[in-house]
């Protein structure tokens, strides 16, 4: 059976190649040295729950989804993806700044609903 840290590592690899990306682009992206991110690909440093956020927010999925082992999750990280060639380090970080703006938006609509 597989550790939750080998679970992460093969998903983090997974849709980090899906969608053309470095670990060097993906590690600038998130704000982590090179060096932590291949860490936490090959499953030898366990991956702090601000940085599956981070990695979630980058490729525009719940961080959940990193935690899951199944085919459908398969399915999810390759609807995730980006299809956009050659995308820089400023536009990633923008696309990263919108995914937490809409992400706030969708708590405080939750929140204004359960008070209706």
């Amino acid at each position: 059976m597989k550790t939750t840290n080998q679970i992460i590592e093969e998903n983090l690899k997974k849709i980090r190649e899906l969608s053309g990306f470095t670990q060097a682009k993906v590690a600038l992206s998130i704000g982590v040295e090179r060096s932590a991110y291949i860490n936490y690909e090959r499953a030898t440093r366990e991956v702090p729950y601000t940085i599956l956020e981070n990695i979630g927010n980058l490729f525009g999925c719940d961080s959940f989804v990193l935690y899951e082992d199944n085919a459908q999750i398969n399915n999810e990280i390759l609807s995730t993806r980006f299809n956009i060639p050659d995308i820089d380090e400023k536009d990633l970080k923008e696309i990263i700044n919108f995914n937490d703006i809409v992400e706030f938006y969708l708590k405080m609509e939750r929140i204004a609903q359960k008070e209706a």
